[in-house]
């Protein structure tokens, strides 16, 4: 009998503790939400506000004179957009320049960081060295490429002159186009490599021994145990570039500001020149919003991809 009401006040104790610390836990998640309701209001107020603001642009006409004014336009301006020439050849040189340099860097990332991982010596310097650009804010880098590709006096063109080359780089659509679409890809490589070397440092040592004994070169090792153990890094770079490069302005806008004859201008530009130049508010809220929903696009279909190779948690 006693040990039958001792094991009752063991289960009335076990049970009082597992009661209270289910009701300890079960006002948590109240807690926390009220903990972070101001900071979920002010993000509300500078994000959802603004949103809202050029969703309502977008179906206006904006006047300026005598104060800000809004005239209900309809569909007028999405109609405009759908219909647009100038806009079409702007989102296709935008396509073009992400292509290239979204490309480019992927490419060049990945073989500069798989030289940085077999480099046995000097490899911290080296990499110190190669992150440079990634620090220069992408406005220097404009002013810096649109000195060296002067065709008075800049480098480059001073070196493409000894080389043969004697036209100017920034007054050619094609020479212009590709000028900052190397001066993209100069900057933001470092960032590509950055990561891939991160996902190459955590290769195992054990599988690149076992390969080499069984007598796989280099080139075999690289194609079916490095590139397939580093590709979902790989994927999370290709999703960063991809959201930056969809609405890069910096670079274009410093250098060629979006010439010569519009071969540089691409939506980002395009959207800029609408607002601020011309003061088409309604048209450019339409396209800052098709800008949107693009770079959503992207970005969730790099997600899908990353949660396919369970890295998106």
């Amino acid at each position: 009998m006693g040990s039958l009401t001792t094991g009752l006040r063991r289960d009335g104790r076990s049970s009082g503790r597992h009661s209270s610390g289910r009701r300890s836990r079960i006002p948590l998640p109240g807690f926390a939400g009220r903990m972070m309701a101001p900071g979920l209001l002010v993000l509300a107020g500078v994000s959802l506000l603004p949103f809202a603001a050029v969703v309502i642009m977008s179906f206006s006409r904006v006047h300026l004179l005598g104060g800000l004014s809004l005239e209900g336009a309809g569909a007028d301006n999405w109609t405009r957009l759908f219909t647009d020439p100038d806009m079409a050849w702007a989102w296709a040189r935008t396509a073009g320049y992400f292509l290239l340099t979204v490309g480019g860097e992927m490419v060049l990332g990945t073989l500069l960081a798989i030289c940085l991982w077999r480099l046995r010596h000097g490899r911290n310097a080296a990499l110190s060295l190669l992150l440079l650009p990634m620090f220069v804010a992408p406005v220097i880098v404009g002013l810096l490429g649109r000195f060296l590709t002067d065709s008075t006096f800049g480098l480059y063109s001073w070196l493409l002159g000894q080389a043969g080359y004697h036209g100017d780089l920034m007054g050619d659509k094609t020479t212009a186009f590709l000028s900052v679409t190397l001066m993209d890809i100069w900057e933001w490589t470092p960032l590509v490599t950055l990561i891939a070397l991160a996902g190459l440092t955590s290769v195992p040592s054990s599988v690149l021994e076992a390969a080499s004994l069984d007598g796989a070169g280099m080139p075999r090792t690289l194609r079916h145990i490095v590139l397939p153990a580093i590709a979902p890094v790989l994927l999370v770079a290709l999703l960063i570039r991809s959201m930056d490069a969809l609405r890069y302005f910096d670079i274009i806008w410093n250098t060629t500001g979006g010439g010569p004859a519009d071969a540089t201008k691409t939506a980002s530009v395009r959207l800029y020149e609408t607002a601020f130049r011309f003061f088409d508010f309604g048209y450019a809220a339409v396209t800052g919003l098709l800008m949107l929903a693009v770079t959503t696009v992207v970005a969730r279909y790099f997600v899908r991809l990353l949660d396919r190779k369970g890295l998106a948690r």
